[in-house]
C-alpha cells in the first residue's frame, strides 16, 4: 500500500514538472484576443524609460513599443517593476514582454526569447572629478556600484570587482557621490543623461571615462515559446531601423544612435 502511494505521488509530481516545462509561450492571437500587450519595465533608465512627475512613463523604448502595439492592433499596458523582476516576470508569463534597456546575453537567452536587437550600447564607468581612476585598469581593487540584475552587475562580479548593487540607478549614483564606492558602472546613454542632470545641480562634478567597460546589444524579452509573436515583432523592429524611425527617436531624446550589427 505504501509503495503504491509513493508511486502515485511520484507520478503526480512528474506530470506536474512536465506540465511546467511545457509551458506555452504567447502568440500573436493571444495578444490580439486580449487586446493589449502587457509590458514590464523599470522606469528609472533614461532616455529609454523614465517616470515623470505626473506619473507618465516616457522614453525611446516606450515610443518604439507604442508603434509596435499600434501595428499589432493592441493597446500597450505598462507594468512598473524593479529591473530584477522584469525577466522573471516575463519567464513566468506574468508579463508579455520585458522592456528595460535589456542587454542580450547567452545567460539570459536560457530563460527568455529575445527580439532582434534595435541598438548597440556600452557600459560606462562614472567617477567623481579628480578621481585617480582614469581607465578600466584602474578599477582593480576598487569598489563599484551597479544596478541589481543588470549586465553591469554580472560583468563586474564575473571579473572580480568588489560590487555594491542597488535596486535603482539613482541609489547607485548616490553611493558614488557620497563616497561609498569608487566608481559607478552603468549603460552609456543613461550615464550621459544622469550625469548631465547631476552636474547641472551640483558643484562637485561627475565624469564619464572615455574607455567603456563593455559593448552589448539591446532588445525586448519574451517568454520562451513565443517564437511566432517575436517573429512578427522582429519584422516591425527591423522596419523601424531600416526606415530611420529608431535613429530619429534617439535624436529626439538627444542620444547618439549605434545600429546593431545584425541589421
Amino acid at each position: 500500500m505504501k509503495k503504491a502511494l509513493v508511486l502515485a505521488l511520484t507520478l503526480i509530481l512528474a506530470i506536474s514538472l512536465l506540465s511546467g516545462c511545457g509551458q506555452k509561450g504567447k502568440t500573436l492571437a493571444d495578444i490580439q484576443k486580449a487586446g493589449k500587450l502587457v509590458v514590464a519595465t523599470s522606469p528609472d533608465f533614461p532616455p529609454f524609460e523614465e517616470l515623470q512627475s505626473d506619473g507618465e512613463v516616457v522614453g525611446i523604448e516606450v515610443e518604439i513599443m507604442k508603434i509596435i502595439c499600434e501595428r499589432l492592433g493592441v493597446e500597450m499596458e505598462l507594468a512598473q517593476v524593479d529591473f530584477e523582476s522584469v525577466l522573471p516576470g516575463v519567464k513566468s508569463g506574468k508579463y508579455d514582454i520585458g522592456m528595460s534597456g535589456i542587454s542580450v546575453t547567452e545567460k539570459r537567452k536560457k530563460n527568455a526569447l529575445f527580439t532582434d536587437p534595435y541598438c548597440l550600447a556600452a557600459q560606462s564607468i562614472v567617477v567623481t572629478e579628480g578621481s585617480e581612476i582614469t581607465s578600466k585598469a584602474d578599477l582593480e581593487g576598487k569598489t563599484v556600484s551597479v544596478q541589481t540584475g543588470t549586465t553591469a552587475e554580472q560583468f563586474c562580479m564575473d571579473n572580480g570587482y568588489t560590487v555594491n548593487a542597488f535596486a535603482a540607478n539613482s541609489d547607485a549614483e548616490l553611493a558614488l557621490t557620497t563616497g561609498k564606492v569608487d566608481a559607478w558602472v552603468i549603460d552609456d546613454l543613461t550615464a550621459a543623461e544622469m550625469v548631465a542632470a547631476y552636474n547641472a545641480e551640483h558643484e562637485d562634478q561627475l565624469v564619464i571615462l572615455d574607455e567603456a567597460m563593455t559593448t552589448e546589444p539591446y532588445a525586448f524579452a519574451f517568454m520562451k515559446g513565443s517564437d511566432e509573436l517575436v517573429g512578427e515583432i522582429n519584422k516591425i523592429v527591423n522596419e523601424l531601423i531600416a526606415d530611420g524611425t529608431v535613429a530619429a527617436l534617439f535624436e529626439e531624446y538627444g542620444a547618439p544612435y549605434t545600429a546593431p550589427t545584425n541589421n
